[in-house]
C-alpha cells in the first residue's frame, strides 16, 4: 500500500459535509464541503479514499460532535508563513470551551498590533474544528469570520457550551 499518497474522504458531519484530506502520516486539511471545489483548483486532483489518519479524524470528530471529545489528538502537518503556523499554533493553545478575541490571540503571539493579521491567518487555517479558529470572536464578543460561515462557528460554540445572542457570545453558567 502507498503510504506517501494524500487522499481524501468526505464525512457528513452535524455541520454538513466535512473533507478530510491526509496521508498516512498527517492530517493536512479539513475543508467544508462549499469550499472544497476551489481547494480542488489549488491542489489539483487527489484520490478518494480511506487511510489510517483519515479514519482516526473523523472517529476524533464524531466524538467532538457528541461532546465526548474537547482536544483532538492527530498528527498535524500545515504550511504557511511564519506568521501564519505562529497564529495556529497558538490557536491550539486556547482551551475547549473557551474563547478568546483576535486582540488576546494578537498579545499572546507577542504581536500586540497585528489584529487583523491575525484574522486573516485564522481565516487561512487549513484545519478547521481541529485547530479551533472557531474560538476566536471579535473584542465586543461578536461571532465574525469563520471558514464554515458563522452558523457553523455558532454551533461550534454551542456544542462547547457558550450561550449566544444576537450573534454575541457568553460563557454558559456552571
Amino acid at each position: 500500500m502507498d503510504t506517501t499518497t494524500t487522499r481524501y474522504q468526505k464525512y457528513l458531519s452535524p455541520v454538513g459535509t466535512i473533507v478530510i484530506v491526509a496521508n498516512h502520516q498527517f492530517l493536512k486539511k479539513i475543508v467544508f464541503a462549499g469550499n472544497w471545489g476551489s481547494v480542488l483548483q489549488k491542489a489539483g486532483p487527489l484520490p478518494r479514499g480511506d487511510n489510517t489518519i483519515i479514519s482516526r479524524t473523523r472517529t476524533q470528530l464524531q466524538e467532538y460532535f457528541r461532546a465526548e471529545r474537547t482536544h483532538f489528538n492527530l498528527p498535524l502537518s500545515f504550511r504557511g508563513t511564519e506568521f501564519q503556523q505562529l497564529a495556529w499554533e497558538t490557536l491550539l493553545t486556547i482551551p475547549y470551551g473557551k474563547t478568546h478575541s483576535y486582540q488576546e490571540q494578537a498579545k499572546l503571539m507577542g504581536r500586540v498590533k497585528a489584529v487583523r493579521a491575525v484574522g486573516s491567518a485564522n481565516g487561512a487555517n487549513p484545519l478547521p474544528i481541529v485547530i479551533p479558529c472557531h474560538r476566536v470572536i471579535g473584542k465586543s464578543g461578536k461571532i465574525s469570520g469563520f471558514t464554515g460561515g458563522p452558523e457553523i462557528k455558532k454551533f461550534l460554540l454551542l456544542l462547547e457550551g457558550h450561550i449566544i445572542s444576537h450573534m454575541k457570545v457568553t460563557l454558559a453558567s456552571s
